[in-house]
C-alpha cells in the first residue's frame, strides 16, 4: 500500500494530486486521439477509392510501430527523462497526424506517403504511453494514494478514451469526413502535451537513482541490452510477458476475427457486435474504478488468476455454446468487470519491481513482447473460423484461456508478485539475479 512520505505536507500532497490528475487527463486525451486515427485512416483510404487490401496494409503500418516503438523507444525515455519524453512524443505524433490532412488538401498525398506518415505517427505512441506510466510511482507516493489505484485510474482512462474516441470519431467521420477527424486528432495531441508541460511537475531525481543511472552502461544498444537482460533474468517478468502474450493473441483472435464473423453469421449484423463491444468497454471501465478502491486490500496472485480467467473464459464458452444474445451480453459484462482488475495488478507489480532508471526500456520491451502476438492472433482467428468453425474456435479459446490464466495459482515465481513488507513504493527495487 502506498502512503504519502511522512515529511510531505498537505500542500505537497495536494500539488502531487494535481499533477497526477493532469497526467491522467493528458493520457486520456492522447489515447482518444489514437482511437480517432484508427477510425479516420481506413475511411480516408476508402474515400480515395482504396481496396480492402489497401485498408489492411494501412492498418498493418499503424500497428507495427506499437511493437517497434515499444522495443526501441524505452531507452530514449530513460535517457531524456519521462516528463520530457511524454511531451515530445505527443508533439511529434501530433505533427505527423497533422501532416496527413494538410498534404491531402494541398499538394496531394499518395498512398505510400500516407503509409510513411501513419508509421511515423504511431512510432512514438508507445514510448509516450510508457513515459506517462513510469511517472506514476513518484506522483502516487507523494499524493498518498495506493499504487494499484493510480494504475487502475490510468488503465481506466485508456478504456474511457476508447469509448469516447470511438463515438467522437464515428460522428466526425460521418458528419465532416476523415480529414476533419484528423485535424481534431492532431489537436488532442497538442492539448495532451500542453497539459503535461503546464501541470505535471517534474519529479526530482533521487541520489540513489541518479547514481544507478550514471553507473549504467553508456550507449543506446548497451542500455537496450541491459533492459532485455533484466526481463530475461527476472523469472516473474518472464511469466508476465508470456501470459499477456498468449492472452493478447487469443483476445485479438476473438475481437478482430471471430466476433465480427459471429455477429454477421448468427446475431444479425454489426448492431449486436456494437452492443457487445460497448458492454465490454463500459463494464471494464466500471471494473477499473471499483477495483481501484479495494486493490490494495486483496491478495494479488489469487485475484489476478481468478479475474483474468473470468475476463475471457465464460464469454468465450457462451459463444461456443451458441447462447442467446442476453446470455452473451451477461457473459461479456462479467468479463469486462473482471478485466478491470488485471492491468492495475500487473502494472503495480512491474512498477514496484523495475528500478526507476530502467523503467522506460524494460516497460517498452515488455509492451513489445505483449503486443507481438496481436497481428498473428487476428490471422489465426480467421483461419480457425474457416477451418474448424466458429463454435470450435471459441471453445478452444475458452479452455486454453482459462487454463493459462489460472497458472498463477500454481505458485512458484508467481508468489513474488505479492506486496513488499515496506508500506512505501520503492523506486529502487533490487535487481533480480539469474539465480532467482
Amino acid at each position: 500500500m502506498t502512503t504519502a512520505p511522512p515529511t510531505a505536507s498537505r500542500g505537497q500532497r495536494r500539488r502531487a494530486f494535481g499533477s497526477l490528475s493532469a497526467l491522467l487527463a493528458a493520457h486520456a486525451i492522447s489515447q482518444t486521439g489514437n482511437v480517432i486515427t484508427t477510425f479516420a485512416i481506413p475511411f480516408y483510404v476508402l474515400g480515395l477509392g482504396g481496396s480492402g487490401v489497401e485498408v489492411g496494409i494501412a492498418a498493418f503500418f499503424s500497428t507495427v510501430p506499437i511493437v517497434v516503438g515499444g522495443a526501441l523507444g524505452g531507452v530514449v525515455v530513460d535517457r531524456v527523462g519521462h516528463r520530457r519524453a511524454a511531451i515530445v512524443a505527443d508533439v511529434i505524433s501530433g505533427a505527423t497526424v497533422l501532416a496527413v490532412p494538410l498534404l491531402a488538401l494541398t499538394v496531394g498525398l499518395p498512398f505510400w506517403a500516407l503509409l510513411v506518415l501513419v508509421f511515423a505517427g504511431g512510432l512514438l505512441d508507445t514510448p509516450g504511453q510508457t513515459a506517462r506510466r513510469v511517472m506514476l510511482p513518484r506522483l502516487t507516493e507523494r499524493a498518498g494514494i495506493p499504487l494499484e489505484r493510480s494504475v487502475g485510474l490510468l488503465d481506466g482512462s485508456e478504456r474511457l478514451a476508447r469509448l469516447i474516441g470511438a463515438t467522437l470519431a464515428g460522428l466526425l467521420v460521418a458528419l465532416m469526413g476523415p480529414i476533419a477527424a484528423l485535424f481534431v486528432n492532431a489537436a488532442t495531441f497538442a492539448v495532451s502535451a500542453l497539459l503535461t508541460r503546464a501541470f505535471v511537475a517534474a519529479a526530482p531525481v533521487e541520489p540513489a537513482a541518479e547514481a544507478n543511472a550514471l553507473a549504467a552502461p553508456s550507449g543506446y544498444w548497451r542500455d537496450l541490452a541491459a533492459g532485455l537482460r533484466f526481463v530475461v533474468r527476472d523469472p516473474l517478468m518472464r511469466l508476465i510477458v508470456a501470459l499477456v502474450l498468449i492472452t493478447n493473441l487469443m483476445d485479438a483472435a476473438r475481437s478482430s476475427s471471430l466476433l465480427p464473423l459471429y455477429a454477421n453469421d448468427r446475431l444479425g449484423g454489426a448492431a449486436a457486435l456494437g452492443l457487445l463491444v460497448a458492454v465490454m468497454g463500459g463494464c471494464a471501465l466500471l471494473g477499473n474504478i471499483a477495483f481501484g478502491f479495494v486493490a490494495h486490500r486483496v491478495g494479488r496472485r489469487v485475484t489476478l488468476a481468478v479475474c483474468f480467467a473470468l475476463a475471457g473464459g465464460p464469454a468465450s464458452a457462451a459463444f461456443a455454446l451458441d447462447a442467446p444474445l442476453p446470455v452473451l451480453v451477461a457473459a461479456t459484462a462479467l468479463g469486462g468487470l473482471a478485466a478491470g482488475a488485471v492491468n492495475p495488478i500487473l502494472g503495480a507489480v512491474q512498477l514496484e519491481r523495475v528500478p526507476e532508471h530502467m523503467r522506460g526500456r524494460v516497460f517498452g520491451l515488455v509492451n513489445a513482447g505483449a503486443w507481438a502476438g496481436v497481428p498473428f492472433g487476428a490471422l489465426l482467428g480467421g483461419v480457425a473460423a474457416d477451418t474448424i468453425g466458429l463454435s470450435w474456435a471459441f471453445g478452444i479459446i475458452a479452455v486454453v484461456y482459462t487454463l493459462v490464466t489460472l497458472t498463477p495459482l500454481l505458485g512458484g515465481s508467481w508468489r513474488q508478485m505479492e506486496r513488499h513488507p515496506s508500506p512505501r513504493v520503492s523506486s529502487r527495487a533490487p535487481r533480480p539475479s539469474a539465480r532467482e
